[in-house]
């Protein structure tokens, strides 16, 4: 049954950076090819950070000059927000980076799955574990916590899941009808796609959370089967400023309110291949 079309392909060289919207790519196993192909190490902590915990990494851009390949993804060009250009690779990357964002900071390429160590968490900012997830969640007082049930349990322990830089699985798919949702419930609000980092924006005509009614389904979208694995609990990076976007902490209370932190799903590649925009997405029966 056609649900959707692909209206929108986004892929994000450096973790927790703007990223690049593309026409077309190759999604392997590990999702679109070049995504999160490198991530910003908090030497302070001595561990992978995500704008989570430095929120400046929102203000930066990064991009590829040359196509990456699955064997290979290759250097990503970071902009800073003085729109200085440079390598991801580069001897001044790290330093360059780290006084735009104010920290200590180095740049790694994906590192091989067994690196257990290069993937650890590093130490929390609070104690209180509670009081810690509600920071990265953007939580009041009197919200509840998302329910992270249906997450990998190895993210309790890592950063990402070991041989990757996703926060839980390697792809995000939302609809516009979500958006157009969240945009009705939060009408003083921009609601921008680059807020919520999705891989794939799927146009339908249908209304409301629509892709919540996916858990456990399978779509096609062009020659790639994808089988939709949980929902995406939101966090602190959707209220961040960066761009012409500005600090909006009402978007997670509208999230919280009206959606239980809820926008967009994650899923998993079933069958790699190509996909591009335009491409009619499938419900599997």
């Amino acid at each position: 049954m056609q649900v959707a079309k692909l209206s929108e392909i986004w892929r994000y060289p450096v973790k927790s950076m703007i990223g690049e919207r593309i026409a077309s790519t190759e999604v392997g196993s590990r999702g679109v090819v070049g995504d999160r192909a490198w991530a910003v190490r908090d030497e302070r902590v001595g561990a992978i950070r995500g704008a989570k915990k430095l929120p400046g990494l929102m203000k930066l851009a990064a991009r590829y000059r040359d196509e990456p390949t699955p064997e290979r993804a290759g250097p990503a060009e970071i902009e800073l927000p003085d729109g200085t250009l440079l390598m991801s690779d580069s001897t001044q990357a790290a330093e360059l980076v780290g006084k735009a964002i104010d920290a200590e900071v180095s740049l790694w390429p994906l590192q091989p799955a067994d690196k257990l160590d290069h993937y650890r968490r590093g130490a929390p900012d609070h104690e209180d574990l509670e009081q810690e997830l509600r920071s990265i969640f953007a939580l009041q007082d009197d919200e509840p916590l998302p329910d992270l049930s249906s997450l990998p349990p190895e993210i309790l322990e890592y950063e990402s899941p070991p041989g990757t830089y996703f926060d839980a699985f390697s792809l995000l798919i939302v609809t516009d009808a979500s958006l157009h949702e969240l945009a009705r419930l939060a009408p003083d609000s921009r609601i921008d796609v680059r807020r919520f980092r999705p891989n794939l924006v799927l146009s339908t005509e249908q209304t409301g959370h629509v892709e919540r009614g996916w858990i456990g389904q399978r779509i096609r979208v062009g020659d790639v089967l994808i089988e939709i694995k949980a929902e995406c609990p939101r966090c602190v990076m959707t209220t961040l400023p960066f761009a012409d976007l500005p600090h909006d902490p009402a978007i997670m209370r509208t999230l919280v309110r009206e959606a239980d932190h809820i926008l967009g799903v994650y899923a998993e590649v079933v069958t790699p291949g190509t996909i591009n925009e335009n491409d009619v997405v499938v419900l599997q029966s």
